[in-house]
C-alpha cells in the first residue's frame, strides 16, 4: 500500500502558553487579588477585581458555543466580553483533556511543567500506564505533581480561597494536585453550587472562588454534541451561568471558561488499534486516547514506530517522536526532567475527524461518541466569558 505523505508535526497550531491559555487564568487573576510572584508582561492582563470567581464548564468548546446561540442566549451574549473584550478564546493546552487542563487552571503551570502530560501516560521506569483523571494505579500525589497551586499560594497571601464542586472530588488525588488550597465545599446540584460560590464571594474583602460543573461533557461523551442530551444539558448550563451572574456581590469578576471542546467522531473513521497489527507492531504501551495517543516503544523500536505510524497515519493526524512534540512547544515553553518519560516515543494528535480507538483494551472510551484530546480548533479553543459588578 502507498500511502500519502505524513504532515509535518510542527505545522501543529500549538497552544497559546504564556499569553492566552487555561495556564494563564489564574495568574492574571492572582496579582489583580494582589497576590505576589505572579509578574504581569507579556501574558493575559484581565482588570483587577476585590472578588473573583471561576466558573469553569466541562466540554464548553469556543466553537460548540458560538454554534449553539438558541440553546445559550446568556453566555453568547457574552462572548464579545472574551479576553477583556476582544472577543478571542484561551487555549486550552495539549492535550486538550479534563486532567491535563485542570491541573494547568489550577497550578497555573502548563503540561510539561506540572506533569499531568495526558489521559493515561506511563509511569518512568515502568511499563504501566497510569490515568491520571483516575488516579489508576495509585501514585504519590505530590511527587507526581509537586508544584504549589495558585489557590494555595492566593490563600496564603490572605485571600479568603474555595472551590465549590461536587462532593465526590472533595478527596482525590487530581483535586490535591491541580485545585487545593483554602476549603474546599462540597455541593450536589449545579445550583447550590452557584448559590454557594455567590456566598462566598461574599465572605471577605478578597476572595477566589472555583465552581465547576461537569455533565455537559459527560452528554457530550455519551450521546455526541449534535444529540438532544447535550443540547439540553448547555440549556442547563446558560441558565446556571446566569444564576451566578445575577447573585455576584460588588466588586466582582466573573470568568466562565472549559477545560476543552469535543467533536463527534463517526465509527468509520475510527481506526482500532487493537486490531491493526501494523501500528501495534514495536509499541509496548498504549497511552493518551482516542484523538492524543502516547505510544510508548519497545526498547529499540522507537524509530520504526515513528515510521510506520507517520506512514499509515500522517495525512490524518500529526505525528510526532517525543523531542519532536516537546520542541514544537504542544507542552509548553520546557518540560521537567521527571516529566519528560511520561510523554510517549511517539506522539500522535488528530487532525482530522477521526480517532485510534482500542476497543478491547480500552472499551468504555472506545464507545463514546463525542471524544477530544488533540489541537483542533473544535477541541483546543475554550472561552474565557466575564461578568464584572
Amino acid at each position: 500500500m502507498i500511502y500519502p505523505s505524513p504532515v509535518d508535526p510542527a505545522t501543529a497550531p500549538a497552544p497559546r502558553y504564556g499569553s492566552a491559555s487555561l495556564s494563564d487564568l489564574l495568574p492574571a487573576i492572582a496579582r489583580g487579588l494582589g497576590v505576589p510572584g505572579f509578574p504581569g508582561g507579556g501574558g493575559l492582563e484581565l482588570p483587577p477585581a476585590d472578588r473573583a470567581c471561576v466558573f469553569l464548564v466541562d466540554g464548553l468548546g469556543w466553537e460548540l458555543l458560538r454554534a449553539h446561540p438558541e440553546e445559550a442566549p446568556f453566555l453568547t451574549s457574552l462572548l464579545g466580553s472574551s479576553l477583556g473584550g476582544s472577543g478571542e478564546p484561551l487555549t486550552a493546552g495539549f492535550p486538550s483533556t479534563t486532567a491535563t487542563s485542570l491541573a494547568s487552571v489550577g497550578t497555573g503551570l502548563p503540561p510539561g511543567a506540572h506533569g499531568l502530560a495526558g489521559y493515561m501516560v506511563m509511569v518512568p521506569g515502568t511499563r504501566t500506564l497510569m490515568n491520571q483523571l483516575r488516579w489508576s494505579p495509585h501514585t504519590d500525589p505530590h511527587a507526581w505533581q509537586p508544584y504549589p497551586t495558585v489557590f494555595e499560594r492566593a490563600h496564603t497571601a490572605g485571600v479568603e480561597t474555595c472551590q465549590v464542586s461536587s462532593p465526590l472530588f472533595e478527596h482525590t488525588p487530581l483535586t490535591r494536585v491541580a485545585l487545593s488550597g483554602g476549603t474546599f465545599f462540597g455541593r450536589l446540584t449545579g445550583e447550590d453550587r452557584m448559590d454557594f460560590a455567590a456566598e462566598r464571594l461574599a465572605a471577605a474583602d478578597r476572595t477566589l472562588v472555583y465552581t465547576y460543573y461537569s455533565e455537559l461533557d459527560a452528554m457530550g461523551h455519551r450521546y455526541g454534541v449534535d444529540s438532544d442530551a447535550w443540547r439540553g444539558q448547555l440549556m442547563r448550563v446558560d441558565r446556571l451561568a446566569q444564576r451566578l451572574a445575577e447573585l455576584l456581590p460588588p466588586r466582582s469578576a466573573l470568568y466562565v471558561t472549559a477545560d476543552h471542546g469535543m467533536i463527534d467522531v463517526a465509527p468509520e473513521n475510527r481506526v482500532d488499534f487493537d486490531d491493526d497489527w501494523e501500528l501495534g507492531a514495536g509499541v509496548a504501551l498504549l497511552g493518551g486516547e482516542g484523538r492524543a495517543r502516547h505510544v510508548y516503544a519497545v526498547p529499540g523500536a522507537e524509530a520504526d514506530v515513528h515510521a510506520v505510524w507517520s506512514e499509515v497515519l500522517g495525512d490524518q493526524m500529526w505525528v510526532a517522536t517525543r523531542d519532536q512534540a516537546i520542541e514544537a512547544g504542544w507542552f509548553g515553553p520546557r518540560v521537567d526532567n521527571r516529566v519528560y518519560g511520561r510523554i510517549g516515543d511517539v506522539v500522535a494528535a488528530a487532525r482530522d475527524d477521526m480517532a485510534v480507538i482500542a476497543s478491547r483494551t480500552e472499551p468504555g472510551e472506545s464507545s463514546m461518541v463525542g471524544l477530544h484530546g488533540s489541537m483542533t480548533p473544535a477541541e483546543q479553543l475554550v472561552p474565557l466569558l466575564e461578568v464584572r459588578t
